[in-house]
């Protein structure tokens, strides 16, 4: 059946849409709450064919860098791991003893999960590293490298990585994904000339460049917001070292995409087909979700169209796309008929395409119905995961519905897979704080970190300004002190607000104070390895 002609169909159904080829009638029953990070509802996100919106013949590996050890780890090695955290947070100053006098078994799995939980805090991260080094028969593995080369990255500290690059070399545990996390680290801090020598440097540590490392860098420059730089590279790299395939015009077209520049987009189109490429699945998915963010929803349906005339299969993360984008514009009797759409194409139902199912109703304030799908998912036996919840949440608190976001997110411990995290945390500190409840936004806040989760710069930036608006120095001071500790460096804007605050209050002297801590944080690097 044709999408038109199907779409036509569904007009003649009822208005609430049945989510499954049962019956349809848990979607009258409100579902058990529980919950996880906020998504871009527009964007689909998680899909394991399409993170990033590219399939796995394509360029999933530029995606997800750093093997994650921890993926079979033991609920014993999590709690573990969840303690360490704890300590080393509440005793910054001395680390080390603390953790000697815990009788900790150290693995390499403990180990990774641990900078895993203080990806946020760059400076107790390399404390734990440098203690777990000295224990007896341990023995650092590449991935524990990375995943601290990741965590000093978010705080610049570039010196320190690479002598830890150095380090890595000697005990022969360099990959190229190193190199990876560099650049891309170095591009989101908007260094790209440092992001493009940390690439060609692989030479020099005896990694042999090859065609698909400069996807990946014209990849890492296109993700971290730089895709005209990546062009640049990309027209400037074709004329001397390496030819272009069809991955590599996928990395610029999803670039061009999300930066919303259809114009740049549709260049870069016209030249991979005329160099011989024709568009995939993986392409069309790029192209169509290109146009649903940029509004443009009646372009990307003609897409799809098209697919159907080449007989070019759409995907699963295609339906996502389609449902997520016309869910977003409240276009909900076309976002649901996608979904059943994808259906009779024969896929089984996943998370991210009944998310976007659940993000649909959300948009269009039909929360029963939301409600109600997760209840399907259940029935299906594919989620509900913790994204799911945060999609209701993110629509509740936007709502001002405070009470029932806030019941939704007391509930999120009592289903596997629902867990708060961090992104959890922030969205209701910052709904909290929002509403004047800063005492409530503490009090979630010491939740958090109970569970050994650690806040990021955002999050304390909201709690910090809230503090200086209610004229809670003290305890404003408090939080900034703390984030001065994990190696966080302030936003310009939210120090602004506390020194403002200080002076009106007559407080010169703690403003010279924190000047001074700050100023020590900028000029000061970490100790590496003693190079």
């Amino acid at each position: 059946m044709g999408l038109f002609r199907f779409l036509k169909s569904l007009s003649k159904t009822p208005r609430k849409t049945d989510l499954s080829s049962s019956s349809s009638s848990t979607f009258n029953q409100k579902p058990v709450f529980v919950i996880n990070s906020i998504p871009n509802h527009k964007t689909c996100r998680g899909h394991k064919t399409c993170r990033g919106f590219l399939s796995n013949h394509h360029l999933t590996f530029y995606r997800s860098i750093h093997i994650d050890p921890t993926q079979n780890s033991t609920e014993t090695t999590s709690e573990e791991a969840e303690r360490i955290c704890k300590l080393v947070s509440k005793n910054t100053p001395n680390i080390d003893s603390s953790l000697d006098k815990a009788s900790l078994n150290v693995s390499a799995m403990l180990v990774f999960g641990v900078l895993k939980r203080l990806s946020n805090a760059g400076v107790l991260a390399l404390s734990f590293f440098r203690w777990a080094e000295k224990q007896n028969g341990f023995k650092h593995s590449t991935e524990s490298y990375n995943v601290l080369i990741e965590s000093l990255g978010k705080i610049k500290q570039f010196k320190v990585i690479w002598d830890l690059v150095y380090e890595m070399k000697q005990k022969r545990l360099l990959t190229k994904d190193t190199f990876a996390l560099i650049s891309r680290r170095y591009a989101r801090a908007r260094k790209v000339k440092e992001a493009i020598d940390a690439f060609q440097k692989m030479d020099k540590f005896g990694l042999k460049l090859e065609s698909s490392d400069f996807n990946r860098l014209i990849d890492t420059l296109s993700k971290s917001r730089q895709v005209e730089k990546a062009q640049e590279v990309f027209d400037k790299m074709k004329k001397t070292r390496f030819e272009p395939d069809i991955k590599s015009y996928t990395i610029l077209l999803e670039g061009w995409g999300q930066d919303q520049n259809l114009l740049r987009l549709n260049e870069v189109y016209r030249e991979m087909k005329d160099e011989g490429f024709e568009p995939d699945v993986v392409t069309y998915g790029i192209m169509i979700n290109a146009h649903c963010k940029a509004k443009k929803y009646n372009e990307a349906i003609m897409l799809f169209q098209e697919m159907e005339v080449k007989n070019c299969k759409p995907s699963p993360h295609i339906f996502c796309t389609l449902v997520n984008g016309l869910g977003s514009e409240k276009r909900l009797s076309e976002a649901l008929g996608f979904f059943e759409l994808s259906k009779k194409s024969g896929f089984a139902p996943e998370v991210p395409t009944f998310n976007a199912v659940v993000g649909a109703y959300c948009w269009s304030m039909k929360m029963n119905d939301a409600y109600s799908a997760v209840d399907e998912m259940r029935k299906c036996g594919v989620g509900p995961n913790s994204r799911t919840y945060d999609i209701i949440l993110h629509h509740l608190i936007k709502a001002r519905r405070t009470k029932e976001a806030y019941s939704i997110f007391q509930k999120m411990s009592n289903e596997a897979g629902c867990e708060p995290t961090v992104s959890t945390y922030e969205i209701v500190v910052r709904m909290f704080c929002n509403e004047d409840r800063v005492d409530m936004a503490i009090r979630i806040w010491d939740q958090m970190k109970a569970k050994g989760v650690l806040p990021g710069m955002h999050m304390f930036s909201t709690l910090i300004n809230s503090l200086c608006h209610e004229n809670r120095l003290d305890d404003a001071c408090k939080y900034f002190q703390e984030m001065l500790d994990v190696g966080i460096r302030p936003p310009a804007n939210m120090f602004s607000n506390l020194r403002q605050a200080l002076l009106d209050d007559g407080r010169e002297q703690t403003v010279l104070l924190l000047v001074h801590k700050l100023d020590k944080l900028r000029k000061t690097q970490l100790v590496g390895n003693g190079r």
